[in-house]
C-alpha cells in the first residue's frame, strides 16, 4: 500500500521535495521559522496529501501528466492562480499544468492525485458520462453538503494515517474508502465552476509559466524587467498584471523574494566556522551587503547572521563562531 504517515519539517525545501511526482517550489514571504506537517496516504490508486504550513508563502506547483490533481483549502483563505480560494472550493487541475498558490497566513490544504482513466470510469459509472478534464485550473464550488462529505472522508483518511493505523492498509477497508472518496469527488466535480474568461485565464497561466522558466534559468544572477519581458515576449504591463494577480507582488519583488529564499536556505545549511554571510550574499548576487541585511531582516524577521548561527552545523561541539561581516557592511 505504500507509506501512510505524517512527517514534520522545519525546512521549506525538504517539505517541498516530499510531494512525489508533483514538483513544488516555495517562496516564503512571512517572518518567523517555517514549520510544516505533511500527511501522506495511499488508498489503492488514490494518493492523498494533507498539508499544514505555518508561514505565508507563494507556491509554484508543476503537475505530472497521466494523473488528475485536485487541491482544496481546509482552513485559511488563500488564492490560486489569482482566484479567491474559499474553504469549500475545489481546484481541478489540467494535465501537466503549472499553478500558483498564495497564502497570507497559516494554511491547511489538501491535494489528491487520481489516475486519469480511473476518474473517467468513475464518472461514467456514477453519472453516466466521463468527467471532462480542463485545460487550465478550474475552481468548483460544490453544494455545502457534498463539500463537507468530501472533506470529512479526506480528514478521516489523514487521521488514520497519522496514527499509523493498519485499517487504512487493509485491502477491504482501503477499497471501501477509495470508492467512497471517488463517489464524493465525482459529485463535487459536477458542481458549477466559478465564472471566468477561460481564454484569458489560460493566457495568464502561460505567461506565468514562461516567467517562472526565465527566473529558473537566471537563478544565479540579477535580472532586469525589460530583459525578461523581451525574452518571454510579453509587455511589461501584462507581466506586472499577471504576477500581481497570481503572487500578490510585482515581478521584480517576486524575483527578489526567490533570491532571498535561496540565500536563507544556504545560510541555514552553511558551516559558520568556514562560511560568512558576505560570501553567501555575494554568491546570490547581493552585492550591497548592508542593504541585503536590511531587506533580509525586514522579510524574515531576523538578521542573516542569526540565521547562520542557527544552522545545525553551528551547534556541533568545538565549533568556533565566525566573524560575520555583512552586518557591519
Amino acid at each position: 500500500m505504500g507509506e501512510n504517515r505524517t512527517y514534520t519539517f522545519a525546512d521549506a525545501d525538504h517539505y517541498a521535495a516530499s510531494f512525489g511526482d508533483a514538483r513544488v517550489e516555495l517562496t516564503i514571504t512571512g517572518r518567523g521559522n517555517f514549520k510544516a506537517q505533511l500527511t501522506k496516504v495511499r488508498v489503492n490508486h488514490l494518493e492523498l496529501f494533507g498539508c499544514r504550513e505555518t508561514l505565508p508563502r507563494i507556491a509554484h506547483i508543476s503537475l505530472p501528466p497521466d494523473r488528475v490533481f485536485l487541491s482544496f483549502p481546509l482552513t485559511a483563505y488563500s488564492t490560486i492562480n489569482g482566484f479567491g480560494w474559499r474553504k469549500n472550493d475545489i481546484a481541478l487541475h489540467g494535465s501537466a499544468e503549472t499553478t500558483h498558490q498564495r497564502s497570507t497566513r497559516e494554511l491547511q490544504w489538501g491535494l489528491i492525485s487520481i489516475p486519469s482513466e480511473q476518474l473517467a470510469s468513475s464518472g461514467a459509472a456514477l453519472m453516466g458520462w466521463p468527467i471532462p478534464l480542463p485545460q487550465a485550473t478550474t475552481i468548483l464550488r460544490p453544494p455545502r453538503q457534498d463539500a463537507m462529505r468530501f472533506q470529512h472522508l479526506f480528514r478521516g483518511a489523514c487521521r488514520l494515517a497519522a496514527r499509523r493505523s493498519r485499517l487504512v492498509e487493509g485491502s477491504e477497508v482501503s477499497r471501501s474508502l477509495e470508492q467512497e472518496m471517488l463517489h464524493a469527488i465525482v459529485h463535487c466535480l459536477t458542481a458549477d465552476e466559478i465564472g471566468d474568461r477561460l481564454e484569458t485565464r489560460r493566457h495568464h497561466v502561460a505567461v506565468m509559466g514562461r516567467f517562472e522558466d526565465a527566473l529558473t534559468e537566471r537563478f544565479d544572477r540579477k535580472i532586469a524587467l525589460p530583459e525578461i519581458c523581451a525574452e518571454i515576449e510579453v509587455p511589461e504591463r501584462t507581466l506586472r498584471m499577471c504576477c500581481t494577480e497570481f503572487t500578490g507582488v510585482s515581478p521584480m519583488r517576486y524575483a527578489l523574494l526567490q533570491r532571498l529564499n535561496r540565500a536563507r536556505a544556504a545560510l541555514r545549511r552553511a558551516d559558520p566556522s568556514t562560511t560568512s554571510v558576505t560570501e553567501i550574499a555575494r554568491s546570490h548576487q547581493f552585492l550591497e551587503l548592508g542593504r541585503f541585511a536590511g531587506i533580509y531582516r525586514a522579510t524574515f524577521g531576523e538578521s542573516p547572521s542569526t540565521t547562520l548561527q542557527r544552522s545545525p552545523l553551528a551547534s556541533q561541539a568545538g565549533r568556533a563562531a565566525p566573524t560575520v561581516r555583512a552586518e557591519s557592511a
